[in-house]
């Protein structure tokens, strides 16, 4: 057997994430490598830092790249904050809100669900008589944006809420940021990570996250080790901050973070309000075109995604049959349904480089003569 060099399709992704990644981005990864503790290299990681307090809209000194996925920046914040024994409300709506309750049990919390139906955003009341009926919670956690369903939960509220009862927040926003108003320090957000794929239009591979002063304090407090080595803060700060800073810790992967680097200067360049804008102009040139199809959107307008489109799939219509039409035909990538939706509603991604007239039209095309 003779495997020869590998050559992807050229895909337009349309789905949940990964999104198209800009082209000077993937142009960064060929850069040449260099030492992870090169000065070169150092410095540009000092730049990374600075620009992803700017997406964060955050002045945490403890803001930084975890150098996995965008799960490993959730197992991050919650390894790091949960001691055994510590109660954790958890806010579900959709997947990701699971995956969080999984990780709080896994770091021996105390988990209370606070649920609310799928496609619908966190409801503030429920939190806040979770937080009335226990007062001995120490950490508040939600999905800012979930990428399940679509819907966008009111992150400044809810974090609100868990400082009014002594309560840290952890929030998920890994399809939130740089697509829709996000502001880490305002809303007094504590912990949060988010990915490369989504709306910052970046290869897969990389969690930003951010801490806040008291969560800082906590990790640093802490009557346990972090059961996680590769994950705990206590070792990963002195390798993006502070004193001493760049002491070895791990071999960060260098080409990936030329990629971030360059798709958050891409972010700085356009303004974040712009980027914003952007994707909120796109997701409605969207929503005309397949309101014109016929086509239902399952998120409630005053909190659906812009960047994450979930629409309910025509009576009649074979969602595999489609899907798999439209990448063969079209090289158009849309998304499944995941959970309670499956089968049920398709997920249009309008992130980052996607949310663009070009994409929108082909998007809608698409969809018409494959329907058709």
């Amino acid at each position: 057997m003779s495997i020869t060099s590998f050559y992807p399709p050229q895909r337009t992704l349309m789905g949940p994430g990964p999104s198209d990644v800009y082209p000077n981005v993937l142009q960064a990864l060929s850069r040449p490598t260099v030492g992870h503790l090169d000065p070169t290299f150092v410095q540009m990681m000092d730049e990374v830092k600075e620009l992803l307090q700017y997406a964060f809209q955050t002045k945490n000194p403890c803001t930084m790249a975890v150098s996995a996925p965008g799960s490993a920046g959730m197992e991050t914040c919650f390894v790091n904050l949960i001691e055994p024994g510590d109660k954790v409300i958890v806010c579900i709506n959709g997947v990701f809100g699971n995956r969080m309750a999984e990780n709080v049990t896994r770091s021996g919390g105390v988990l209370v669900k606070v649920e609310d139906e799928w496609g619908k955003p966190v409801d503030p009341q429920k939190l806040e008589v979770a937080l009335a009926a226990h007062p001995d919670a120490k950490i508040v956690a939600f999905v800012h944006a979930e990428t399940s369903t679509g819907a966008l939960s009111d992150a400044k509220t809810l974090c609100a809420l868990a400082k009014e009862h002594g309560c840290l927040s952890i929030v998920d926003a890994v399809t939130s940021l740089g697509g829709v108003p996000l502001y880490v320090d305002d809303w007094g957000i504590d912990a949060i990570y988010s990915g490369t794929q989504k709306c910052l239009s970046c290869v897969p591979g990389i969690s930003p996250v951010s801490f806040s002063a008291a969560a800082v304090e906590k990790i640093q407090n802490r009557t346990v080790p972090v059961q996680s080595w590769f994950l705990d803060q206590t070792l990963v700060m002195s390798y993006w901050s502070g004193e001493g800073k760049r002491t070895y810790h791990h071999t960060a992967p260098v080409n990936t973070l030329y990629a971030l680097h360059e798709s958050l200067v891409q972010l700085q360049t356009e303004g974040l309000e712009n980027a914003w804008a952007r994707h909120a102009e796109q997701h409605l040139a969207l929503r005309a075109g397949l309101e014109k199809l016929g086509i239902e959107f399952i998120v409630d307008e005053s909190c659906r995604l812009p960047q994450l489109n979930t629409v309910v799939i025509p009576a009649g219509v074979d969602d595999a049959a489609v899907r798999n039409q439209l990448l063969q035909t079209y090289n158009l990538e849309i998304g499944a349904g995941l959970g309670a939706f499956a089968g049920k509603a398709w997920r249009i991604g309008l992130m980052g480089y996607a949310a663009r007239p070009a994409n929108v039209a082909l998007c809608l095309r698409a969809l018409e003569e494959t329907l058709n």
